[in-house]
């Protein structure tokens, strides 16, 4: 709690006090005008403008009429990081063959992860591991009869087309660490397909030299020791396969075809000295609760969550230093507010209790969710659902939805009839291989067995506005050109937010809790079994 007060001071920004959006087309944009500003400066993660925008989050909740639904009655639930700085400048890293020493330079070649804890020192082997997929009762396992004990593992992003695109995501963000970690390997180098790369590699590089993270908790840690960690360059990486009888372009060929892959040594060892710097910092999710008023359905909580955290300030481009986010993800850290605002307004009581959660870190990898499915403000088992909002892109007319989530449990099927009723239709999953299905905060939730869905406002494939979303991936997504200055479509954004209040008024009255579909994978993660659909 004393963090949580010390963070009201360094916002300065008391919650009686706290600024209102200007009269605008719309309220909505109101929010992100404030929350994407200069004044907030990027909203990392533990900063002090992180901690204004909590601030005033905090005051909207309150003024929605919303209950603190954090500590000790407040608005905060306290997290607490390590975050990891890597010192570029006094690291290197290297291939060995046969007495010659390649230098990699850190930046052009190769990035250094900050996520996790690096070992200080590495030397050793290299094996390319395929997509690095395990999941042997789903019948695909790039781990089987490898030996992988001191050595780094070499993996490409992507997978076979015969699992689903939720199912590659989860191996390889969950499954992958696990795996990795228990086949005693000492490290893992990333490679990505240039078709999947939501940035070009030169952004990739300005945004490496930001501080990494990781929750101070070591349970809820990805590693429990030091593991190497490296990204490389796609245009250098064939030198990993020379003398291998392998190309990288063979590779990706088969990768574009969504073919497995073969799993092979590799000639060059790796040998890196990695300087970098830890320390402590805390940085709060901001919950508010709208009680439910059915006697038995008010014990059970329908989440609705979205990340207020952004990447601060960092390396320029086009002569702006500011991080702002204002898509990623004040947008939806705004529809968090009005849909809030807006159930107070119908006056119309829901029966379950609706929990608002406004994250941290999760930019950092699922950081702040993580720690609020773990550890809730309100009984874990009473969860019975989240719908995440995350970059949900109001760029055009509102008639299409991605519902990541969609085939997995009724949630899914609620979040489609409240489309149709609408005419809206959905879309499945555009871009499997870019793993968007874990990459935001609804996955906690789904690793707890809350059935879950992230919402996005979506183009046709080959269409105009497909088109826009690309372009808006390739030139303001994790650019300081995320900002206010950008075309967005307010009636877009007020219609999402109209079908986010009825999907959350359908979920949060239905006389029953939403269940995981029976051929579900997902379902697995229901310790308790009152989400399994049976």
């Amino acid at each position: 709690m004393r963090s949580i007060l010390l963070a009201a001071a360094i916002a300065a920004l008391p919650l009686t006090a706290a600024a209102q959006p200007t009269k605008a087309t719309s309220a909505w944009w109101g929010h992100i005008k404030i929350l994407a500003s200069n004044a907030f400066e990027g909203r990392l993660t533990g900063s002090p403008g992180y901690y204004k925008a909590a601030h005033y989050v905090a005051g909207q909740f309150k003024a929605a009429g919303l209950k603190p639904g954090g500590d000790a009655g407040t608005y905060f639930q306290a997290v607490k990081y390590l975050e990891e700085n890597v010192d570029q400048a006094h690291s290197k890293v290297a291939l060995v063959e046969g007495g010659r020493t390649t230098p990699l330079a850190i930046g052009p070649d190769l990035t250094l992860g900050a996520r996790d804890e690096q070992p200080k020192t590495v030397s050793a082997p290299l094996v390319f591991l395929g997509y690095g997929l395990h999941l042997p009762e789903a019948g695909y396992d790039d781990f089987a009869g490898q030996d992988l004990k001191g050595k780094v593992v070499v993996v490409l992003g992507g997978g076979p087309d015969t699992l689903s695109a939720a199912l590659k995501s989860h191996a390889s963000s969950t499954e992958f660490p696990k795996a990795l970690e228990a086949a005693g390997a000492v490290g893992v180098i990333r490679l990505q397909n240039p078709k999947a790369m939501d940035i070009p590699w030169p952004r990739i590089i300005a945004l490496s030299g930001q501080p990494g993270m990781r929750l101070a908790e070591p349970a809820l840690q990805t590693y429990h020791r030091a593991m190497f960690s490296a990204s490389v360059n796609p245009e250098k990486a064939e030198a990993l396969f020379a003398g291998s009888g392998h190309s990288f372009a063979e590779l990706l060929a088969l990768a574009d075809a969504h073919k497995p892959l073969p799993r092979f040594a590799l000639k060059p060892s790796v040998t890196a000295e990695v300087a970098t710097t830890t320390k402590a910092i805390s940085s709060p999710n901001v919950v508010g609760i709208l009680p439910g008023t059915d006697p038995k359905l008010k014990a059970q909580y329908v989440v609705v969550s979205a990340h207020l955290d952004h990447l601060g300030v960092g390396e320029p481009i086009k002569g702006d230093k500011v991080y702002h986010g204002a898509m990623d993800n004040a947008a939806g850290v705004a529809s968090l507010i009005e849909t809030a605002k807006g159930l107070r307004k119908a006056g119309k009581p829901l029966k379950r209790s609706i929990v608002f959660v406004a994250i941290a870190g999760e930019e950092k990898g699922l950081l702040g969710s993580k720690a609020f499915a773990e550890h809730p403000t309100v009984p874990k088992a009473a969860i019975v659902a989240d719908i995440n909002m995350d970059e949900f892109l109001p760029l055009f007319p509102l008639k299409h939805l991605l519902v990541l989530g969609e085939g997995e449990s009724t949630l899914g099927d609620a979040a489609r009839e409240v489309a149709a009723a609408k005419g809206y239709d959905t879309l499945p999953d555009p871009a499997p291989d870019r793993n968007i299905f874990v990459r935001s905060d609804q996955y906690s939730f789904i690793k707890t067995g809350v059935p879950s869905v992230a919402l996005k406002v979506q183009g046709l494939p080959g269409s105009p506005e497909e088109k826009m979303e690309k372009d808006w991936n390739t030139f303001r997504y994790h650019s300081p050109q995320d900002d206010l200055t950008q075309p967005v479509d307010l009636a877009s954004a007020d219609a999402f937010d109209a079908y986010l209040l009825a999907l959350l008024t359908q979920v949060a009255d239905a006389p029953q809790r939403p269940v995981w579909k029976a051929g579900s994978f997902f379902k697995r993660f229901d310790t308790t079994g009152a989400a399994t659909g049976k």
